[in-house]
């Protein structure tokens, strides 16, 4: 929301469940939609004597994300217990990271230029899950989710409006889902964010209170939710009224957020160091080792597009968008190198397919392409395009009959269904002077535009022969006969 009189100010706490086997204290398995409480032992759900053991993977992993941020990696890591009580925290206290987190600094660059800092990424368990029933039976609770790894991202108030915000999460997001981290499924919750928000008076280096809406799991949702709140804020200054420092709760379907309680500070958590987890000791040489562990990431993919390809920089950033895409489309050029090409059939039908069979909206990050089509059948059709052995027409026929067929060959089916161009030369001649004597009206028009009148018998010449004639032998054939009998 813009407004002359006031800057709005914005920062984010972000939780990505990490991409390991296991929960981070516990050998529990670290697994989205098991039955209601089955991926739970006394470690995770808190029974006395239980010790937790730390998970290696959850930290190398969250070094990982560091390194790809930027960010400076401590040689000493403590764990500290976060004190509060909530139905779905059955310890009644948080294993989580305060004083000495793993990694610190680091940030994001915007397409603007604008550098939108990093505080903090620290390490820490997930809560469980709470789940609401009727008013008789209540609310009931879900533990396989607690003690899932997660890491919590905290920028610095760096970010100014909505815009800013969803182009930020979506570059975090991505490096993490590239870097192999985590998997960030927001619809399974898989990341969510929270958005602490305040609102001053414009040019004044003096905060106001801020507000935090927790656990927005889309970006359309932090869209919605920071436009109301700036807008709400504006409009308590405006009649005079002090903003209260408090969590509110977003409700997406009404489009408004609600009060929940009062906002705590950190001394309100009774921060200690666990006194059951020792100090983690991380040396340069792991640093290192975790260094040469991070794959291509988006920005350099679409560098070797742009470069080597010779893709369209708008190309680029669409195939990249998805890592499951840009892995397709890697796949598809190493079987033919014809990028562009690939590239076309890609825009052009996949992401039309996937936005008509799952709501594709970048937030859904791993589809399996090779359901709709392999990599070897699309390079196939594109191939048979490419050697003038099927027409543009029959090539999208076959791409829609292969479709969700995985045991088809596009050959095979092309043969099959009479789909490749078996109109012989001969017939071609034939065909030629028939749609020319049929239609000579249209040689008139030659001179004025000799493309359009061209395309014209094209046209007449694939229906006479259903789509079997080779079009670009069409074309010679029909400029060289119709320049001859005009000249007559």
């Amino acid at each position: 929301m813009k407004n002359k009189k006031y800057d709005v100010v914005i920062g984010l706490e972000i939780h990505a469940e990490i991409n390991t086997n296991s929960k981070v204290f516990c050998g529990c398995k670290n697994s989205f939609g098991s039955e209601t409480n089955t991926n739970c032992c006394p470690i995770c759900v808190g029974m006395p004597g239980s010790l937790p053991v730390l998970n290696k993977k959850a930290v190398e992993y969250t070094i990982k994300a560091g390194l790809c941020f930027g960010s400076e990696i401590t040689n000493l890591a403590v764990f500290e217990r976060k004190n509060y009580f909530y139905p779905d925290l059955s310890k009644a206290y948080q294993i989580s990271q305060l004083v000495k987190p793993i990694c610190k600094n680091g940030g994001i660059e915007l397409a603007s230029g604008k550098f939108i800092r990093l505080n903090r990424i620290h390490l820490e368990e997930d809560a469980g899950k709470l789940i609401h029933k009727t008013k008789t039976i209540g609310s009931l609770v879900d533990y396989n989710r607690g003690g899932v790894p997660l890491m919590e991202i905290v920028t610095e108030p760096d970010l100014n409006n909505a815009e800013e915000t969803v182009e930020f999460l979506v570059n975090l997001r991505q490096t993490l889902v590239y870097a192999g981290v985590a998997n960030c499924k927001m619809e399974e919750g898989g990341m969510r964010c929270d958005v602490n928000l305040s609102v001053k008076e414009k040019g004044s280096s003096d905060l106001g209170t801020r507000t935090e809406m927790k656990n927005l799991n889309s970006f359309k949702m932090v869209r919605r939710a920071i436009e109301y709140e700036s807008k709400r804020q504006i409009e308590e200054l405006e009649a005079g009224c002090a903003i209260i420092q408090q969590t509110r709760k977003w409700d997406d379907n009404k489009g408004k957020s609600f009060s929940m309680r009062t906002k705590g500070d950190s001394n309100d958590y009774r921060y200690f160091p666990d006194p059951d987890l020792l100090t983690v000791e991380i040396d340069k040489h792991s640093i290192e080792e975790i260094k040469k562990t991070i794959p291509r990431l988006a920005k350099d993919r679409i560098k070797t597009y742009v470069e080597e390809f010779g893709l369209p920089e708008y190309d680029a950033v669409i195939l990249t968008n998805e890592k499951y895409i840009s892995d397709y489309f890697e796949e598809c050029v190493k079987i033919l190198n014809e990028p562009k090409d690939i590239s076309n059939w890609i825009m052009t039908h996949l992401l039309r397919i996937l936005k008509t069979q799952q709501n594709y909206n970048s937030e859904s990050l791993e589809t399996d392409l090779n359901k709709i089509i392999s990599p070897k059948n699309l390079t196939a059709i594109i191939k048979l395009l490419e050697n003038k052995k099927i027409t543009r027409v029959k090539a999208n026929e076959l791409f829609e009959i292969i479709c969700f067929s995985p045991n088809l060959k596009a050959e095979e089916v092309a043969k099959e269904k009479g789909m490749l161009n078996q109109f012989s030369d001969e017939q071609l001649q034939d065909a030629a002077n028939e749609v020319l004597k049929q239609y000579n009206t249209a040689l008139s028009d030659y001179e004025k535009t000799p493309e359009k009148v061209v395309k014209f018998y094209i046209g007449k010449i694939m229906a006479l022969s259903k789509g079997s004639a080779n079009p670009q032998k069409a074309e010679i054939l029909l400029d060289k006969k119709i320049k001859e009998i005009l000249k007559k």
